[in-house]
């Protein structure tokens, strides 16, 4: 069986050359064994196989023993709310079914234990798929096993009453004599109520100005939870692109690509908007929009969001990663909190903001993790908490984040495919090793001078090096400091 989906932090791959329901099945067979949930979250995205890929996990999770709770169509950060705001009624557990940003065709899962902490390579997924691909003798043979073909474009995100059940996926795994345990049950809940009043805790409802807001879920999950937090809210949002559709019409859904985001600033424009706000696929992360349609780089909001949250718990502790990190310090160091670096990637900032207790964490990439949100990365509440600041101060967000940016400028991450990705990274060093720089290898490697810094790491799923440069006020040396390192990468871009 090809498992080459398993990646270092969730499953991904293409359906159903590497993803099936034959393999969601045996993962979730796989993972009540490895994690002893008791019961499990499962949910899943618009895409046009999750329903089916879905069916076939939480029968798998059931004829291991376990329950679930099927919260239907929804975003990842649901999955974690779910998870370890009912880990007191026996939850210890949670799967997504998403490929988050990822082309039309792909599909995988994000998994969590109890309190929604992350199930990774070196966590338990890992053991997964071995148990997967080496399964108990008492598993071994197919037992009627039939495969359950992906039929394409009739998959729908809301059809899966209406969809081919899979009953045959798994039929004679879990039966007879060497059952260890009765079948658990599946209980649907689709109330979205408790999630929806957890994220408006986050802000002071009163001091909300009618700020008029673009909201462009992309066709991903974003729009029925905007749907319903608009009741709450005093905006004017106006919408594009917010029907749930599989078949993503107007693109794939990740604005980390500047032509995904075209859409989002023209609307901002004519609708006259005070802010743009658009999501990827899954909605755990959120881009934002000035009111003149600029895009603002995620790492000017890490600062903001972390002096927005100091304010309310003074001297609380600020996780961050190594790629850009100047303005971040400062804006946290400047508001009373304690920065703190952590390697790039959400398993290692959770917990390392669980271990400090962290009230917030957040990367360069849009992913923004809460405390009170279980640790985890949400893309409802970094623009809730946004808007209320924009409120309270009276600034536009160009003026909140305008004076950060020409303080420390910085090229956003660029990506190289490069074959030789160590080695690459070990001649970029060798030139500026001798010029005695500060040197840190939390993450890739990170060399920094006085006035200005660049961290080099390669990718963890690709051939892809990935660059990061910032300066201290001076845009001329940006552009000059990413040439040379260009240069020394070697490469036709």
């Amino acid at each position: 069986m090809d498992l080459t989906c398993f990646k270092a932090y969730d499953i991904r791959g293409q359906v159903p050359a590497q993803l099936d329901a034959e393999l969601a099945y045996r993962i979730g067979r796989a993972f009540v064994d490895e994690i002893n949930p008791g019961t499990v979250v499962v949910g899943y995205d618009v895409r046009l196989e999750s329903p089916m890929l879905a069916e076939a996990l939480m029968r798998g999770i059931t004829e291991a023993g376990a329950d679930v709770i099927d919260i239907g169509l929804c975003g990842t950060e649901e999955v974690y709310f779910q998870t370890f705001h009912r880990e007191a009624q026996g939850v210890g557990g949670g799967i997504m079914v998403t490929a988050s940003h990822n082309p039309k065709g792909y599909n995988g899962m994000k998994l969590v234990r109890e309190g929604a902490r992350p199930v990774s390579g070196d966590t338990g997924l890992f053991a997964i798929r071995d148990s997967i691909a080496n399964p108990p003798s008492s598993l071994a043979g197919e037992g009627g096993l039939r495969q359950l073909r992906v039929g394409g474009d009739e998959w729908r995100h809301d059809a899966r009453a209406d969809s081919t059940p899979s009953p045959l996926v798994g039929e004679g795994w879990g039966e007879g004599e060497n059952t260890p345990k009765p079948h658990g049950k599946i209980t649907t809940d689709t109330n979205k109520a408790a999630y929806i009043q957890h994220l408006l805790g986050y802000i002071d409802h009163r001091a909300l100005k009618p700020l008029k807001i673009v909201a462009d879920p992309g066709n991903g999950g974003a729009g029925p939870v905007m749907r319903l937090l608009e009741k709450h809210l005093p905006f004017d949002i106006h919408y594009i692109h917010e029907q749930p559709d599989g078949n993503f019409p107007n693109g794939v859904p990740n604005p980390l690509l500047p032509e995904m985001r075209d859409a989002t600033s023209q609307a901002v424009i004519e609708q006259g908007a005070d802010l743009g706000i658009a999501w990827d696929g899954d909605f755990d992360r959120c881009f934002l929009f000035d009111a003149k349609g600029r895009f603002i780089e995620g790492y000017y909001l890490v600062g903001l969001l972390a002096e927005t949250l100091l304010a309310k718990h003074p001297g609380g502790k600020i996780i961050h990663d190594p790629r850009l990190t100047w303005n971040t310090i400062e804006q946290v160091e400047q508001a009373g909190g304690i920065p703190i670096q952590s390697k790039t990637g959400h398993a290692f900032i959770k917990q390392i903001m669980r271990e400090q207790d962290a009230i917030y964490g957040g990367e360069m990439s849009a992913h923004h993790y809460f405390r009170d949100f279980g640790y985890c990365d949400s893309g409802m509440i970094p623009w809730l908490l946004i808007t209320e600041l924009m409120s309270k101060t009276g600034k536009t967000l160009a003026e909140l984040v305008d004076e950060r940016m020409a303080a420390y400028p910085c090229s956003g991450e660029i990506n190289y495919r490069i074959d030789d990705v160590q080695g690459t990274i070990d001649r970029v060093l060798a030139h500026f090793s001798p010029m005695n720089p500060k040197i840190d290898r939390t993450d890739g490697v990170s060399v920094e001078f006085d006035d200005w810094r660049f961290n080099l790491r390669g990718s963890n799923t690709e051939p892809l090096l990935r660059l990061n440069v910032e300066t201290r006020s001076d845009s001329l040396l940006l552009e000059r400091q990413i040439s040379v390192v260009e240069n020394l990468i070697g490469k036709d871009f």
